[in-house]
């Protein structure tokens, strides 16, 4: 039996070659400064990126010749991990959140559920309301729907209704997604955010993470999921449990 060490493979992403490592016999070169210095042998446009202190890099390998610029690769590689961090930042990922209820949740809950759930949407996330049955609960289905069609109520200036409430299993679900104009808020904010942190590096200042009201986790995860769930298990007889 083998004990050799597996390693999973990812794909790896295409490798830059730099100075001899282009091993094609001209390369189309763009200096320094980016003007063009038209097609040149390889050995010639290495020999000139090296006496200016830089790299041969190959930027475009499918052009006919090559195109090749003269840099500094160590900053080349520094600026382009930079960008794919920004560009990674700024994109907008939208989460699902679930909300889970009871049929017997109150009124008070309710309202605790509703504030969560604006909370999730305003940050710009999508919201799952889940309605849990448990024994003869499920019987009465039309409990859930009129929880449901409330929460959807709630939300209506917010968000879309992506389903509607239905069944699923011992549960009654429906999905909300918040609506264009929301999203393009978020979407101002966190460029406004990026901004701000720009601004910071630019001063040597620390960067305000600490200002990003984004998901602020424990203001949003109020008691919205097991509040009422673990009191009754295996009660499917007991409706009129005593109340203290």
């Amino acid at each position: 039996m083998s004990n050799g060490r597996r390693f999973s493979r990812e794909p790896r992403a295409p490798q830059i070659r730099i100075n001899h490592r282009i091993r094609v016999p001209e390369v189309r070169v763009v200096a320094e400064d980016g003007s063009n210095l038209g097609v040149l042998p390889t050995g010639d446009a290495i020999r000139r990126a090296q006496e200016a202190g830089l790299d041969l890099v190959e930027v475009n390998p499918k052009g006919t010749p090559p195109v090749c610029k003269i840099l500094d690769f160590g900053k080349y590689k520094y600026e382009e991990k930079k960008k794919q961090r920004e560009t990674k930042r700024k994109q907008t990922v939208v989460e699902i959140k679930e909300i889970k209820l009871r049929p017997k949740t109150d009124d008070h809950d309710m309202e605790v559920k509703v504030r969560a759930a604006r909370k999730f949407a305003e940050a710009g996330n999508k919201v799952r309301f889940t309605v849990r049955f448990r024994g003869r609960e499920i019987t009465h289905p039309e409990v859930a729907q009129r929880q449901l069609s409330y929460l959807l109520k709630q939300m209506e200036d917010l968000c879309n209704i992506e389903q509607n409430p239905a069944m699923e299993n011992r549960a009654m679900a429906a999905v909300v997604s918040p609506k264009p104009q929301v999203m393009q808020r978020v979407a101002q904010e966190r460029a406004q955010r990026e901004k701000d942190r720009e601004k910071a590096r630019a001063e040597g200042k620390s960067e305000p993470f600490n200002a990003v009201p984004e998901e602020e986790e424990e203001a949003l995860h109020e008691p919205d999921d097991d509040d009422d769930d673990d009191d009754d298990d295996g009660d499917d007889g007991d409706d009129g449990e005593a109340a203290n």
